[in-house]
């Protein structure tokens, strides 16, 4: 067994993998197929929650903890 597919073996277990290969990949088709307001409709609000959350959190790293971090080191 090669090293890319004991990779691809260990990525399919991987329970994040799992969630993104079913639930963002088909949501992902689900839009491009049928159009937003079907998405809306099979994946509710809490699809966009979570969404908004994502990005809150990552933003809140990138943006306001990291600049920070660095600016308190430089004193």
């Amino acid at each position: 067994m090669n090293a890319f597919s004991t990779a691809a073996v260990l990525a399919q277990q991987n329970p994040l993998f799992r969630f993104y290969k079913h639930y963002v990949i088909e949501s992902l088709l689900i839009a491009k197929r049928h159009g937003f307001r079907e998405l809306v409709r099979q994946r509710g609000r809490n699809f966009f929650l979570i969404v908004a959350g994502y990005y809150l959190v990552r933003d809140t790293i990138l943006y306001v903890l990291i600049p920070l971090s660095i600016a308190r080191g430089l004193r």
